[in-house]
């Protein structure tokens, strides 16, 4: 199975408008809500793709009360350690207009170092039975600024791949834990290394200890590197839509690839059509099946 790791769960709520007014009222002509939280949104993917996925992380509260139900709703397996904090909520406005989304962040609960521990019990005690392990997202307060790089250490010793898709410090000391793969966009990299050209950032998280590196850019879809090797995967058309959980779907798939021991360039080339596919649904953590299946195929990946 692929255990995915969620420290700050989430309730998602997705507002819908026409055209965002800013500093007036705007009317919602449609809502949803449901469990999200980087890893959870990877979750989804995988499970609607049919592969056995487990879902672990944080969640307290009556907010990760409703986190747990929807989950489990979805036919996803949850080994979810509660918390004395409520989890946070994040809401996204898609602007139908722009054909883009806005998203506010919640902070997420103060954990407890008692809680830490426990969680890290039921995290080694599950990895004997994962093909690999996804770390996403970003952790709440109280969580060590080298939790993930504890997390990813904790699967190489146990012989399990570990794909980390995080920022800021949880990057720099994640990256130096040995990820079979990080996933950072454009923003991230710069700030995680100092690097505003790609490539040089790209060479700074190998050197630190990456097996490989993609970095999602927008609309220019991915930049890929291995120690020795690079490529660069872009989308067939332009899209709009709801980008919140691109990449998500981006990891989701990078997470089947390696795990399935698929060549990068067919990796990439189902990464982003994924990503390009979860741009086309509202919620995210969805991906328009059928569009994936014709953007499968149209993906160009030229190594360079």
């Amino acid at each position: 199975m692929i255990l995915c790791v969620t420290l700050n769960a989430a309730l998602d709520v997705t507002y819908v408008v026409d055209e965002v007014r800013w500093h007036a009222g705007n009317r919602v002509t449609s809502t949803a809500e449901h469990a999200g939280g980087k890893g959870t949104n990877v979750a989804r993917v995988l499970h609607s793709l049919g592969e056995d996925v487990v879902l672990t992380g944080l969640a307290g509260g009556g907010t990760g009360d409703r986190i747990r139900r929807d989950v489990v709703a979805a036919g996803i397996t949850e080994q979810l350690v509660a918390v004395a904090g409520e989890s946070r909520r994040t809401l996204a406005v898609v602007d139908r207009a722009a054909g883009d989304a806005t998203g506010f962040w919640e902070p997420g609960p103060r954990v407890h170092a008692d809680e830490w521990e426990t969680f890290l019990r039921r995290y080694r005690g599950m990895l004997p039975d994962a093909a690999a392990v996804v770390l996403s997202g970003s952790a709440p307060a109280g969580v060590p600024e080298d939790g993930y790089a504890r997390l990813i250490s904790a699967a190489r010793d146990a012989g399990v791949l570990a794909v980390l898709d995080a920022d800021g410090s949880a990057l720099r000391l994640g990256v130096t834990a040995g990820p079979a793969v990080v996933k950072p966009n454009r923003a991230e990299l710069s700030a995680a290394t100092d690097h505003e050209d790609i490539w040089a950032g790209v060479r700074s998280l190998l050197a630190a200890g990456a097996g490989a590196v993609v970095v999602s850019a927008g609309a220019d879809g991915l930049l890929a590197s291995t120690p020795d090797r690079r490529w660069v995967a872009r989308p067939p058309e332009p899209l709009t839509g709801n980008p919140t959980g691109a990449g998500d779907a981006c990891v989701a798939a990078l997470v089947r690839g390696l795990v399935a021991g698929n060549g990068w360039p067919e990796r990439l080339a189902d990464a982003v059509a994924l990503s390009a596919a979860a741009v086309l649904r509202p919620v995210a953590g969805e991906v328009d099946r059928d569009a994936y299946r014709r953007f499968r195929d149209l993906v160009h990946v030229e190594e360079v």
